[in-house]
């Protein structure tokens, strides 16, 4: 992973922004020698948040799971079937 400083950034964003779209791999942004922001691809950036929105659901859906809120094939096509009637 590349790692640049803030600074550096701040005087070279077009040339690191130009890499960074060339790469697609993240950039760690570093001030006073610490990490403090990573700097993503747009479409690299959408994609996860897509991902972590479907991991989130499967998670959700493993927790009705365990805490027993399921219901039937049966019982989910009667619920499905007040709705559109």
């Amino acid at each position: 992973m590349k790692v640049e400083l803030v600074t550096s950034l701040k005087r070279h964003a077009t040339k690191i922004l130009s890499e960074l779209h060339a790469s697609k791999e993240p950039i760690l942004i570093t001030e006073h020698g610490q990490p403090s922001a990573y700097l993503v691809d747009v479409e690299d950036y959408e994609f996860q948040q897509r991902r972590m929105q479907i991991l989130e659901g499967i998670a959700r859906g493993e927790r009705d799971i365990q805490e027993s809120r399921t219901c039937t094939h049966a019982e989910a096509k009667e619920k499905l079937n007040k709705w559109f009637d």
